[in-house]
This record gives structure tokens, sequence and C-alpha cells, in this order.
């Protein structure tokens, strides 16, 4: 069953679009996040289904009824803020309760709710501390109990973990995501951190200044990039996109005289390929020099100047290469992507060539 439901919601400002006719659906209990970089809509999306912004015009469906301009206590969503939105003056306790008090449910369910929620996100023992006692971590737990405790259906989260340090991030990633499937709740969460909607989402919506650029599960988006704005924005390192031009009846990547990639009569278009699906060998391939080695740990990001342009290889272990020594890079041939250079669009009927290792 479909949770959530967006057809063609358009919101505006004066003469400013933030949202531009977009349609999606979360399906009930899962996890669907919006991601994107700042200013693409995300955020304004997210208040519209919540119903803090009106829609311009479009239509917003919860549980298969019309809520495009109903309230938003008759929504039956709890949302989750960047900024906790805790009150001060209230302990941690307070803050959970805050709004079953306000819709008057009994105290004896209250107590009940309580117990259950704190022992779920681990505040069992800090209930009686203000936000101001507490850490980075703990309160958001506190914002994550409040939207709990209501048992709405739906929670809606707004870059919860954007004001953590990268390792508590990483904890609460695992948290939320185990909780939301623990519970069944269908949770629509935003973010521009690429990381986060790899690791947590049942679907990507990828917006792209106001309009939604591609949409589907994480692996689709990483695999199988639709246009070059969503082929460089996922992946870390992001996929090599690279001008080629035409010689002779081949495409070769500009500033290079071959060999040949992709077979040519298609326009110009861009070649893209993942780092970690390239391989630095010592036979025949693509020639380019070292220009960096960026030691990971468990990887090394290496620098390849090929041509007129740099490719980002991701090489497993360590490795220290001179820089300016001569190498040769190869790959396999349903490794390439390849775009339209003016629309960005990926190139179906276009092939590529295979690069001898």
């Amino acid at each position: 069953m479909v949770a959530i439901e967006l057809i063609r919601v358009t919101k505006t400002w004066g003469s400013t679009v933030a949202v531009r006719d977009i349609s999606f659906e979360a399906d009930e209990g899962s996890f669907v996040v919006l991601l994107g970089p700042s200013g693409c809509g995300k955020s304004t999306t997210l208040r519209m289904i919540a119903g803090l912004d009106d829609v311009t015009s479009g239509r917003v469906l919860i549980g298969g009824k019309e809520m495009t301009g109903a309230p938003s206590a008759e929504r039956r969503v709890s949302m989750v803020f960047q900024s906790y939105a805790l009150f001060p003056h209230l302990n941690a306790r307070e803050n959970i309760l805050f709004g079953l008090k306000a819709r008057k449910v009994a105290k004896a369910e209250q107590r009940d709710r309580l117990v259950r929620v704190a022992e779920m996100v681990g505040l069992a023992d800090l209930l009686d501390r203000k936000p101001a006692q507490l850490s980075g971590g703990q309160r958001q737990r506190v914002a994550l109990a409040r939207a709990i405790i209501a048992e709405n259906p739906i929670c809606l989260m707004d870059e919860p973990l954007s004001n953590l340090d990268a390792k508590l991030r990483h904890e609460m990633r695992v948290e939320i995501r185990a909780l939301q499937q623990r519970l069944g709740m269908t949770t629509v969460y935003v973010t521009h951190d690429q990381t986060e909607a790899m690791s947590m989402a049942d679907q990507v919506v990828l917006m792209r200044d106001g309009a939604i650029e591609q949409q589907g599960p994480p692996a689709a988006l990483y695999d199988f990039p639709e246009t070059v704005f969503a082929a460089g924005f996922i992946g870390t390192p992001p996929m090599n996109l690279l001008k080629v031009e035409e010689v002779g009846s081949a495409l070769v990547i500009a500033g290079t005289d071959g060999p040949a990639v992709a077979e040519a009569g298609y326009g110009n278009l861009v070649m893209g390929i993942r780092p970690e699906k390239i391989a630095i060998a010592d036979g025949p391939g693509i020639g380019g020099r070292i220009e960096s080695c960026d030691y990971l740990g468990a990887d090394t990001i290496v620098g390849v100047r090929v041509g007129s342009q740099s490719i980002l290889v991701r090489a497993h272990g360590r490795h220290l290469l001179p820089a300016g020594s001569y190498v040769h890079l190869h790959w396999q041939t349903y490794e390439v992507h390849l775009f339209d250079d003016e629309t960005g669009a990926r190139m179906t009927g276009a092939r590529s060539l295979p690069i001898a290792a």
C-alpha cells in the first residue's frame, strides 16, 4: 500500500520556483530519502508533506486520502528537525511527553509509552536531564523518542544528523534504520549526504533545482545513473566524467591520441567510469602520469593525468607511486557510462569499446 503520494507538486514563492512538478510515492513501511544539494527543494517538499508549507499546485495524498489542504494535525505525521527543537527548560521526559500532554492522552498511557520508548532509544537513565546536560547524540535521541511516542504511521526527518560528528553520525544512521524497520514506520528523510542515502534508503529521490533528477533504489542510482548530475553526485569519490572527442571513426579521451574508448556517430559525449572499476597495469591500455596518491588505509585514491583531464582510481591497499611516473589504465567495457554532452542524459544507443589489459 502507498503511504505517501505526491502528484505533480509545485511550490512557488512569488516568482521563485522552489519545487517544480514533482511526483513520487513512498510505500507503507519504506524508508525514502530525499537527496540533493542545498537549495534543491528537498526540505520544502518535506514541509509540504507535513502541511507546514502550502502546495501551490498538485496533490498530496497520505494513506490514499487527499491531504493537499489539510492542516498538519490531521495528517498523523511526526517530524524530527535538524535543530532537534527541544524545549531548553524541560527535561528529557517532559520533552518526549509534550505532544501527548497537548493531546490530553491519559497519564497511565503516557507512562507506559514513555517506559517503552525510552528503553528503545537508550534514554531510560537520562530522563531527568535537561537538553543542556545531554550530548548531541542524546539530544537527537530525545527528538526521535518524541516522534516515536506519538505512534504516528509516518515520520518525517529533516537532516537530523547534520550537527553530529562523523563517528556519531554512523552510529545514529544504524540506530535510526533499525528503529524504523522494527516499528514499521514509513519514513521520509531529507539529507545532502549521499552516504546516508546509500546506507539507509529503500528508495532515493535525487533532486536538483527543485525537480527530480532520478529516483529508485540506491543501487540503481549508483550502477545506472540516468544523467551526468546523478553520476557525479553519488559516489565517494564520484564517478570520473571525461570529455571525449572524435578521431576518425571512434572517440578518444580529450587530449589523447587513443586508444578509442567508444564508437563515434552519436555527437559529443561524456564518458563516465567509477574509480573502483579502473585498474592500474604495466601493459597496454590508456596511458597517463601519476599526479597524486591519497592513502586512506584500506584504499589509495590515485590521481592520473590522461590527456587534458584527471582520472581518479580507487586501488585496494597502499600504493605510493612517484608523481610523474607513467602508468596504464584499463577497465571492462560494461563499466563505462556514456552521456550526451549537451543534455547530460544517458545515451542508450552509444557503445563503448574494450580497453586492452
